[in-house]
């Protein structure tokens, strides 16, 4: 496994290690250890590593991007669009590398698409029939522990030694991609689950478990809780997300894609996905911070970000997603204070400047400051 990495400390740490880092996980009943070897890491910004990083682009079969935003990909100091592209070219102009496909697990509906357009930016001819750019769905769960005193009290294990972090993150592999790829092209990680349409799951994930997640957060926010296992003493907040899932996302969701043939949108099978779901956003051994749940206010507030096109898919099935409403009320005071607005109503018309329905627009203005 190859990874370009842009924090210098960290490529030093890994590669005084030999090459290897550790990631916890966290299963229901308890917590794990993983320690993966055999790691190359270069920094893009050292040209001697750059080259290393566009020679392993060039003979990769698969690829994929975990960046933050998919507005980082054309970003400076280093672009991943600039550099995948580069390399990915060597492709199109040398028959005997391999083809490739490239995920994009950027959480976005549209993250391929973005990408390869990014790359075609740099690379304005395309990569024809030998590099195909897959979209993924990844409903999991993860963090970068930070706080020493976390990192000692949970018994995690850093990422490298003397690292000053460590990854925790969910027990978890139910990943969903495109099935399209290149034609002489052999899948090498074989636990991917291939769609043919990815979109209905993309916006599930969105608008369903992503929604869910954050009117969660936003209420146990509100009741001052600090993690989201103490929700799990609070059995009205439990089955009012687990109504808000099934009754106000699903519903929508469900209307949405009913003409979708998955057991997921019929209504026992979102019943299952969001009992599960559920459980493991409140996973003890997770001990997933509330403040990270709730960061960033006014982008999940905004007007086609999770809350609010769930709650249009929910108005649109014809229910009234009361919970989730409630969710947008408790965030609404973090948002001002995050742009320092002075009003409510203030914050709303600034989050939803550019929206053109102005009556659906209304309908939910009126809803959410009554």
């Amino acid at each position: 496994m190859v990874v370009s990495e842009i924090d210098p400390e960290m490529v030093s740490l890994v590669r005084a290690g030999k090459g290897t880092y550790f990631c916890n996980v966290a299963h229901k009943n308890g917590l794990e250890t993983r320690e993966i070897t055999d790691l190359e890491i270069y920094n893009p910004l050292v040209p001697e590593d750059r080259e290393n990083l566009l020679l392993a682009i060039a003979e990769a079969s698969e690829l994929c991007t975990a960046l933050p935003s998919y507005n980082l990909y054309d970003a400076e100091p280093a672009s991943v669009a600039a550099l995948l592209a580069e390399g990915l070219a060597q492709k199109v102009a040398d028959e005997s590398l391999p083809s490739a496909v490239v995920y994009a697990a950027e959480n976005d509906a549209h993250a391929a698409a973005r990408l390869k357009g990014a790359c075609q930016n740099h690379y304005p001819s395309g990569f024809g029939d030998r590099v195909f750019f897959s979209d993924t769905v990844i409903a999991k769960m993860c963090s970068v522990v930070s706080q020493k005193s976390r990192i000692l009290t949970e018994n995690l294990i850093p990422v490298v030694k003397s690292a000053s972090k460590a990854f925790l993150v969910e027990a978890f592999d139910q990943i969903l991609i495109d099935d399209g790829q290149p034609t002489d092209f052999v899948r090498g990680l074989k636990k991917f689950i291939t769609k043919t349409d990815l979109s209905p799951f993309a916006l599930t994930k969105f608008y369903g478990h992503n929604a869910i997640h954050a009117t969660l957060g936003f209420l146990a926010k509100q009741k001052g809780l600090k993690f989201m296992h103490e929700i799990s003493q609070d059995q009205v907040l439990m089955n009012e997300a687990g109504e808000a899932f099934v009754s106000e996302a699903g519903v929508g969701l469900r209307y949405e894609f009913s003409g979708v043939n998955d057991v997921l949108f019929t209504e026992q099978g979102f019943r299952n996905h969001a009992e599960d779901a559920l459980g493991r956003m409140i996973n003890p051994f997770l001990r997933d911070p509330v403040d990270r749940v709730v960061r960033d206010p006014v982008r999940k507030l905004g007007w086609n970000d999770r809350l609010l096109g769930s709650m249009k898919l929910a108005r649109k099935a014809g229910v009234c997603p009361s919970t989730m409403i409630r969710a947008v009320q408790a965030a609404l005071p973090y948002a001002c204070r995050e742009r320092r607005w002075k009003s409510e109503k203030r914050a709303l018309q600034e989050m939803w400047s550019g929206v053109l329905s102005s009556e659906e627009k209304s309908f939910f203005m009126k809803l959410i400051l009554s």
